[in-house]
């Protein structure tokens, strides 16, 4: 190659390195109505000697309702940390590297869409619209971009619909 990097995969579209970081930071938190709770989470709350006498807050940084104070603080940061690899992938990634972190998040989508991994259904939808989005534009551009997405553009169609149907609740599907 004469050193010069192809670029027309950045001129696509800004959504996903404006949407997906957070949308993806949602699918990869830990859920917090996920059905196997980590054990201690809420005993920290109901011990008297935990709390802050000046507050009645836990002293764990635990608010009174049992939830850990950290899922918002670490959303933000699992955010940051998004946005920073989004970063990196467009200023010094490849087209390869790009598609390859888009098949992760359409991973992450087709998960929670099909149930096998709890997760922000919203946020799941967003970053599904708007990788398949993307993928769809890659038509335009030239190289085997387009078709080496075909698989994840079904799957991905098929998590749109699937995640915007309602669900039941506590019934099968």
């Amino acid at each position: 190659m004469s050193g010069r990097r192809r670029l027309d995969w950045l001129g696509l579209t800004p959504e996903p390195e404006r949407e997906l970081p957070v949308a993806v930071a949602a699918l990869r938190a830990p859920s917090p109505a996920s059905p196997s709770p980590p054990p201690e989470a809420p005993a920290p709350a109901r011990e008297p000697a935990a709390e802050d006498p000046a507050t009645g807050e836990p002293a764990t940084g635990e608010p009174a309702t049992g939830e850990p104070a950290t899922s918002e603080p670490a959303t933000a940061e699992l955010a940051a940390a998004e946005r920073r690899r989004v970063e990196r992938l467009v200023l010094r990634g490849s087209r390869h590297g790009w598609l390859r972190y888009l098949a992760e998040v359409t991973e992450l989508v087709t998960s929670v869409a099909d149930g096998s991994r709890p997760g922000d259904r919203a946020a799941a939808l967003l970053a599904a619209e708007v990788v398949l989005d993307h993928h769809r534009m890659l038509i335009g551009l030239p190289g085997t971009g387009y078709g080496r997405t075909a698989e994840d553009r079904t799957a991905l169609e098929n998590a749109v619909r699937t995640l915007r149907t309602p669900t039941r609740t506590g019934g099968s599907r």
